[in-house]
């Protein structure tokens, strides 16, 4: 991650510990839920647009109602003035090069990120009243996500497809990718979307197959560079 602008917060190819922070975590198969260590990723990740399979994950394109494009992928935006505080959605992003941040100034410091992601797919983020700068380059229109939106979850995903909203664009459960290579999947399960390290529940780096259960508590799962997931139980 971070390949366009900073480097994305935590991308930085490192241990991750659930409990220590890490966006990504080492593991060869087994149970993924775990958290076992592995490789760094960044504070957010994002999906090859929930369309790719749209046959098996139905609803998932539509599920999330989002009201007209809220602001331009490209641009910095102050919070407060020229956009408004809330979450948001942009999707239909390819080759990881949309990048976004959030920052709380506009010095253009490393210190000032708050939360930064490059992205291929979807991806969520939720913007705070706090925050200061919103940025966003190479990406396609963020929409306002309604919060009362309802979906019809998909019991599949594509597995480069980005952040998935549990319960509205893919259901709970425990879901099986396989045949992943040289640690290049990474999944991740959040509480929220504000995309920190904090936000983080459990995440891992797999080669081979890689299982994980998404609890009907979860708010987000992210997948990049896996092979699709299915729902086995």
């Amino acid at each position: 991650m971070g390949m366009k602008g900073k480097v994305a917060l935590g991308a930085v190819v490192g241990v991750v510990v659930i409990g220590v922070v890490s966006a990504n975590a080492g593991g060869n198969g087994g149970d993924s839920g775990s958290g076992s260590s592995g490789k760094g990723s960044s504070a957010s990740a994002e999906h090859k647009d929930a369309g790719k399979k749209s046959s098996d994950k139905k609803g998932s394109t539509e599920a999330v109602e989002t009201k007209k494009a809220a602001f331009d992928g490209d641009g910095d935006f102050q919070v407060g003035t020229d956009i408004k505080p809330g979450t948001y959605r942009s999707s239909g992003n390819t080759d990881g090069m949309c990048y976004w941040e959030r920052a709380k100034n506009a010095s253009g410091d490393t210190d000032s990120l708050l939360a930064n992601d490059n992205v291929s797919g979807a991806s969520y983020v939720t913007i705070k009243s706090t925050d200061k700068i919103f940025k966003s380059s190479g990406c396609k229109d963020w929409e306002a996500v309604d919060a009362k939106a309802q979906g019809s979850p998909a019991t599949k995903m594509a597995g480069d497809g980005g952040m998935f909203k549990v319960g509205v664009d893919i259901a709970p459960g425990t879901y099986k990718s396989t045949g992943n290579t040289d640690d290049m999947c990474y999944w991740e399960r959040t509480k929220d979307a504000e995309q920190g390290l904090d936000s983080i529940l459990a995440n891992d780096n797999v080669t081979g197959t890689a299982v994980v259960t998404i609890s009907a508590k979860d708010a987000y799962f992210k997948t990049t560079g896996c092979k699709d997931w299915k729902k086995t139980a």
